[in-house]
């Protein structure tokens, strides 16, 4: 068996609990359409952190879907188009492929990356050539299953000095979403 030192460096992370996400997802009504609360929610998180986009993300085997998204300039997303230029916004979907959610959900742990230039394993990633991602701070979203639904982040196109106050303040954020998707819940019940 030979060993690729860089052939582990771009790949998705595996994610086995995707279909069950999936079917939860549904149950709870959420991860397919845009949700004005996840909208506010991201906006907050955007306040919070001083960052120009924030993203609550929802992801299935094939795509990520921003139930809540929050972009400087705008409030209705489109939708990323691949060919666009490192200006381009991101938008409601994304490849699951791109972008650092996926590790976060696989994880089941929050990411930080002050430089995502500093990462070999993240630098590669089609979001910093796509939309000019620089930086990211991502928390999972773990219901009272057990279940990690997705994620809440923020990406900057300057690296950022997240540090772990800004740790402490995307996981917190986190539970706090968790809460309130918990809350939900109960209130269709």
């Amino acid at each position: 068996m030979s060993y690729d030192p860089t052939s582990h460096l771009l790949l998705t992370p595996e994610d086995a609990e995707a279909p069950r996400r999936v079917v939860r997802l549904r149950e709870l009504g959420i991860g397919d359409a845009p949700v004005p609360e996840f909208d506010e929610f991201a906006r907050k998180l955007a306040r919070v952190t001083q960052a120009p986009y924030a993203m609550v993300n929802f992801i299935d085997e094939h795509r990520q879907y921003f139930a809540g998204l929050y972009t400087p300039a705008i409030d209705q997303a489109v939708e990323l188009d691949p060919a666009a230029a490192p200006t381009a916004r991101p938008g409601r979907v994304m490849a699951r492929d791109h972008g650092y959610c996926p590790h976060v959900v696989v994880r089941r742990k929050a990411l930080v990356l002050e430089d995502v230039c500093d990462y070999p394993r993240f630098a590669g990633n089609p979001v910093v050539d796509e939309i000019g991602i620089r930086s990211y701070l991502g928390a999972p979203l773990i219901d009272h299953t057990g279940m990690t639904l997705g994620t809440v982040c923020v990406v900057d196109q300057e690296p950022r000095p997240w540090g772990r106050q800004g740790l402490e303040t995307i996981k917190s954020m986190a539970a706090e979403l968790v809460e309130q998707i918990n809350q939900r819940e109960c209130g269709d019940s």
